[in-house]
């Protein structure tokens, strides 16, 4: 930000044959393979040959949608076997923090929680906003979810399953099949936490920076700053303030409704994991489904892919606020431009990390994945209640898993199954806050009762929801189920410590983030590719040649 004029500026300077992009104060080469006639094309650059603090080479975070953890995991690993695919979990399959029959039959909220069928899969979605979810915790007493996350949007909606109470509703292995299988080979945590409270943004935000403030407000054409309460909260006299909602990233064509909506954007100040993983030479990338533009109108690219959910009614594949490093100047690919190759995917040009899903698939198929990669799924299948359901997220989660199994990676990947938030829907756990806030206009009493200690920036008050948190990898603990406290932040710390670089600092929440390393074992024998099918998330391969 230009102080003097109090606007939002991108300033870039020569350095180094690249450009130096200064936002706030932090300065970050980008390296560009694109230019002139004599740019040489970029040659792979093997994940493998990169040092690590531990035999994991790569990473690959699938980073679904609003669920948590009671809403797919409440009563595993029992399942009704009334209807949908056939579970029956494992002898010896350890016990989870779940529904009690306590909590089934005689729960403290309004409704008891009830089982989803298959045929009620897809639903409306629920009120997950940062104040609604404090107050359903009512002081950890978790007993006010209908009355503050309940909605009645399924009203007019015949496709979409609704009920009074449907807020305390979940699945079982019967439905979300392939996640209790994957439990089952692999390793689950029953602890895992939304770092703060609240809907996408913050949730995407905080998995790469762990800091949700140093928001800015800027015009979506001219990216001065403005003054929007509307975008960010508890500003402070430059105006900087906390993002607790879902405003569009400033840094990206397809935003405001592909700049026909004329709503202020957002802009967020410091650094992210992309910029650390930059420093030290890591490849990665950030693969969404539906980044790839469909044209363009007005000089800005179009976002226009759509697909229809298993209900038929078709959705947008790409949903900009769901893309967190497009908030970032210095690592945001504005134009959507593709990858000058797929040998260059997971470098420094000018796609700048940003890609679609199919480069994704392209990198991997080509042995060229690389050390760290985000995958977000088209709006249908990441599991967000009305736009997705399980079932169709199953068939995206299950066949990226598959190609990764297949190919020459497997055994020294690390697959991070985690969700960005909550959506609202009921979970008995109480996250016990760890950092609270004081902004009496957003804050309840669960977080202004707490000491506010990251930086003293209002509204980043959590943990929040309880959220899944799987780990499918060779070097997974099997049928484990982990009990350390963890939250997003703790999947970025990995991140940060097998490749030595560093932490985000300015108060991110991956200083003070628990371990991953609980659910990893480097010593035992390894656990084996286990190959479900998409459609039914049943097992066809138990990776010791049984079908």
């Amino acid at each position: 930000m230009d102080r003097a004029s109090g606007r939002w500026r991108r300033k870039r300077t020569l350095f180094g044959g690249g450009a130096l992009v200064v936002a706030a104060g932090v300065a970050v080469a980008v390296t560009t393979a694109v230019g002139g006639a004599d740019a040489q094309p970029l040659q792979p650059l093997h994940a493998e040959g990169l040092h690590t603090s531990t035999p994991i080479k790569h990473v690959v975070v699938i980073f679904g949608e609003n669920v948590s953890y009671d809403h797919y995991f409440g009563t595993y690993p029992n399942a009704a076997n009334t209807d949908g695919t056939k579970f029956v979990a494992a002898n010896g399959t350890p016990k989870a923090d779940g529904l009690t029959p306590q909590l089934l039959k005689d729960n403290p909220n309004a409704y008891d929680p009830k089982r989803l069928s298959p045929s009620q899969a897809l639903t409306c979605d629920q009120n997950h906003s940062y104040g609604a979810e404090q107050k359903a915790f009512d002081g950890g007493r978790m007993d006010k979810f209908v009355e503050n996350t309940e909605t009645d949007k399924c009203t007019g909606q015949p496709i979409l399953f609704g009920e009074p109470g449907l807020v305390m509703d979940y699945y079982d292995g019967n439905t979300v099949t392939g996640l209790w299988n994957y439990a089952q080979n692999y390793a689950m945590s029953d602890n895992s936490y939304n770092t703060v409270f609240g809907p996408s943004t913050p949730g995407a935000i905080n998995l790469i920076s762990g800091q949700t403030g140093g928001g800015v407000p800027v015009d979506p054409v001219t990216h001065d700053e403005v003054k929007d309460s509307s975008v960010v909260v508890s500003p402070d006299a430059r105006g900087v303030g906390t993002v607790i909602g879902d405003p569009d990233p400033a840094f990206d064509d397809c935003s405001d409704k592909n700049h026909t909506a004329s709503t202020n954007l957002l802009a967020m100040h410091g650094q992210n994991v992309g910029d650390l993983l930059n420093q030290q030479g890591v490849t990665w990338g950030w693969f969404q489904g539906g980044f790839r533009p469909t044209g363009s109108a007005n000089g800005y690219a179009v976002c226009g892919q759509t697909h229809n959910n298993v209900g038929g009614i078709p959705v947008t594949d790409y949903s900009p606020h769901h893309q967190p490093f497009q908030y970032y100047q210095s690592t945001a690919n504005e134009k959507h431009l593709p990858p000058t190759s797929v040998a260059a995917i997971g470098q420094t040009d000018q796609a700048n990390h940003q890609y679609d899903i199919t480069d994704f698939d392209a990198a991997l198929q080509a042995g060229n994945m690389p050390a760290v990669s985000f995958l977000k799924a088209p709006a249908y299948q990441d599991a967000h209640a009305a736009n997705s359901d399980p079932l169709d997220e199953q068939q995206f989660v299950v066949s990226e898993i598959d190609k990764i199994q297949h190919s020459k990676d497997w055994d020294s990947t690390a697959i991070v199954l985690a969700y960005d938030d909550s959506d609202g829907w009921y979970d008995h756990a109480d996250s016990k806050i760890v950092n609270g806030s004081q902004d009496a206009t957003q804050d309840s009493a669960v977080c202004t009762g707490e000491k506010t200690q990251l930086g003293a920036t209002a509204d980043r008050c959590g943990y929040g929801p309880r959220l899944p948190l799987l780990v499918i990898s060779p070097f997974s603990k099997t049928n484990f189920v982990d009990h350390t406290r963890t939250d997003q932040t703790s999947v970025l710390q990995f991140i940060e410590d097998n490749w030595s670089a560093g932490r985000i600092g300015g108060s991110s929440f991956d200083s003070r983030a628990g371990g991953l390393w609980n659910m990893l074992d480097f010593h035992g024998r390894p656990a084996p590719a286990v190959q479900l099918d998409p459609k039914t998330g049943a097992v066809v391969n138990d990776g010791h040649g049984h079908h």
